[in-house]
Formats: structure tokens, C-alpha cells, sequence
């Protein structure tokens, strides 16, 4: 783990075993110094100086996770680490305070406005002010190192998720697929994030959930536009 001193400070605020329709889990408040967010560990089993611990961390989504809207896979991502954990008998799920990607929630709701007219979750985002993704993970390090986990298996499909977590210190041995099957109203959403975000749908929980299945035309113009940027970034400054 990275340098106790470099990381958010943290307090542990409470703690107690909590029933829910996956299992019952360690549940773990932790308090953000300086900050008014709490943040959550959801442990399954014994975890304090476990390796390859299958490990998710998680950002909040009210939209998703309390509304059920239908325009993301927030909720079901969190169902499924949880059903993950309980059923390997050791995991942790890392609840985080970072609402649509860190801009909060008021943000991510004029950021829906934006998609409403048109835009992508990526260039929604930036027509209000915002970069694509505002979310840190010093929180989810000080909380595995408050934990005692040696290294992590990561429930993710983003990998700059694992290099972000690896750059603050923590051993990250796999990176482990996430998928939930996809819909009419999230599949251009997944999609987008594959193409603009680099994220991965080669998953170990069965197959890509579906997509693999033709994008709509927003979805791959959005991608051609993503590979036209990629391309001119790439290009060197005196090429004609």
C-alpha cells in the first residue's frame, strides 16, 4: 500500500453486520477528514491480511441505485459485486461519494439535461465545465490499507480504474470483468464509454452481456469522431 502519510485521512465512524438480499455483510462507515461525505466498506468473510481479495470499488449513484433510472448499470453492478463477494465468501465492495463521476449530484442532473439534447455522457460532461472523469481513489486505498488487505482482485471494466488504484499504491493482481447485460436505454451509454473511455467488456462473468450486438449510428459516429482525435493527437506537429 502507498504511504499511510499521502493518503486521505479517515476516521472510522461505525460499523455493524447487515442483513441484505445478497448476504449479511461487515458494513463500515468511514469519515473523510475535512470533507461531509461518508463512505462505506461492505466486507464479506475475513479479509485482514488476504491476498487476491476480489475487491469493487464502487462510486454512488442515486440515480441508478435509489430511482432505478434506466440510464446507466450503476444498480446493477453494485447487485452483482455484492452477489460476487458473498458467494467467493471473502470481498469487499467500496462505496464511494463521487456522483456522476465526481461532479456531484445537482452536475449530473444538468449533465442529463445536455444528453437530452443530444450529447454523449463524455461530451455532456464537458458542455457544463466538467472533465470526462473528476473521481479519485485515495479514499478506496486508506480504506483497503484501514482494512489490511494485502492485494486485490479488481471487479472493474475500466482499466485507468486499475492504474489509478495501482499509482496509489495498491496491489492490484487482476483485473476481473464487471458486465451486466445491457438495454435500449444504457446500450449507446456502454457503448460510448468503450469507445471514448477505453473501457473493457471482455468479461469473466459471462461473456460481454450482449455488446458485441451492431452499435447504433450515434454510437459508432461517436466512436469514428473518438479514433479521428486519437489520430490527430497522435499525429506529429509538423506533419502537413
Amino acid at each position: 500500500m502507498a504511504d499511510k502519510s499521502a493518503l486521505p485521512e479517515l476516521e472510522r465512524y461505525a460499523e455493524t453486520l447487515l442483513p441484505t438480499e445478497y448476504g449479511r455483510f461487515r458494513t463500515l462507515v468511514y469519515r473523510e477528514a475535512g470533507s461531509e461525505f461518508e463512505h462505506l466498506a461492505i466486507v464479506s468473510g475475513e479479509i485482514r491480511d488476504q491476498h487476491e481479495v476480489l475487491v469493487r470499488v464502487h462510486s454512488a449513484c442515486l440515480t441508478g441505485e435509489v430511482l432505478h433510472s434506466l440510464k446507466c448499470d450503476c444498480r446493477e453492478q453494485l447487485a452483482l459485486a455484492m452477489e460476487r463477494i458473498d458467494a467467493a465468501g471473502t470481498g469487499v465492495v467500496i462505496y464511494l461519494q463521487q456522483e456522476g463521476r465526481g461532479i456531484g449530484l445537482g452536475n449530473k442532473i444538468r449533465a442529463y439535461a445536455k444528453q437530452e439534447q443530444g450529447l454523449d455522457t463524455v461530451d455532456a460532461n464537458r458542455a457544463i465545465g466538467f472533465e470526462d472523469d473528476l473521481r479519485h481513489y485515495g479514499v478506496a486505498t486508506a480504506i483497503l490499507a484501514d482494512l489490511g488487505v494485502r492485494s486485490v482482485q479488481l471487479m472493474t471494466n475500466n482499466p485507468a480504474k486499475v492504474e489509478a488504484l495501482r499509482t496509489d499504491g495498491v496491489l492490484v493482481t487482476r483485473r476481473v470483468g464487471h458486465v451486466v447485460a445491457p438495454h435500449e436505454l444504457n446500450v449507446d451509454y456502454l457503448l460510448t464509454k468503450r469507445a471514448r473511455m477505453g473501457h473493457l467488456y471482455d468479461s469473466a462473468n459471462g461473456g460481454n452481456g450482449g455488446l458485441d450486438s451492431p452499435p447504433s449510428e450515434r454510437a459508432q459516429a461517436e466512436r469514428a469522431q473518438a479514433e479521428r482525435l486519437q489520430a490527430e493527437r497522435l499525429q506529429p506537429a509538423d506533419a502537413e
